[in-house]
């Protein structure tokens, strides 16, 4: 009996050896998708909504609409075609090719009068801020507003001499509510307020100059300031 069992044994384990290589072997070529984060942000003031298509696959359900963004979107990593068309047209206003690295966070900004629209494509850096402090970052997309400062109220300037299409990095700041103003750069004109700007602990904030400061006839979208949670 117990010279029968040594012989079974010795049949099966040789197949349960090459069972378990197989299963390796398919573990290993389990393809891993690798991603990058998108967010697109409507910042033309006369171009009407828009649809999203990544590599020609729309991935919006609704018209993108003057000054919302799409929040984040997973996009497979490496070369990709981003087209923005005219809501449920295929009339394309911006085609760019973009290069997305695997884990990597980017805003893209659909920017200037529809004559002219482009894209400005920023790369975001999520670094959870310090305790007790937030990030935040200024981009310039008003297209006939001169350079500006930005400046707390009655206190520092905290962004200097930006030009349209401009942005800074993601700069740290005391967690709390701020009064903020914008200036024509190097004077104390204040050509726009922005009042009780709220910056939370461990959060991360886009706030971007977006309108016109003389909006064409037809057009409501006059300067302002719009916040994007990015974090």
């Amino acid at each position: 009996m117990k010279k029968w069992m040594k012989i079974m044994l010795l049949a099966v384990l040789p197949a349960m050896v090459l069972t378990s290589c197989d299963d390796d072997d398919d573990d290993d070529t389990t393809p891993v998708v690798e991603i990058a984060n998108v967010m697109v942000v409507h910042a033309s003031p006369d171009a009407p909504g828009v649809d999203l298509l990544i590599d020609d696959s729309k991935v919006n359900s609704a018209a993108l609409t003057f000054p919302n963004n799409t929040g984040y979107l997973e996009v497979p990593a490496g070369n990709r075609n981003v087209k923005v068309n005219a809501a449920g047209t295929t009339t394309t206003v911006i085609d760019a090719d973009l290069d997305l690295e695997r884990d990597e966070n980017y805003s893209v900004f659909a920017v200037n009068t529809l004559s002219n629209i482009e894209p400005l494509v920023l790369m975001d850096d999520l670094t959870a801020p310090a305790s007790g402090r937030a990030h935040v970052r200024f981009v310039h997309l008003s297209p006939d507003a001169p350079a500006v400062d930005v400046a707390v109220t009655g206190g520092p300037v905290l962004f200097s001499d930006r030009a349209f299409k401009s942005a800074t990095d993601f700069t740290p700041v005391d967690a709390m509510s701020y009064n903020l103003e914008v200036r024509l750069a190097g004077t104390e004109t204040v050509v726009l307020t922005v009042p009780n700007v709220n910056l939370a602990s461990g959060r991360i904030y886009t706030i971007f100059a977006r309108g016109f400061v003389a909006p064409p006839a037809d057009n409501e979208n006059a300067l302002g300031a719009e916040i994007i949670v990015n974090r």
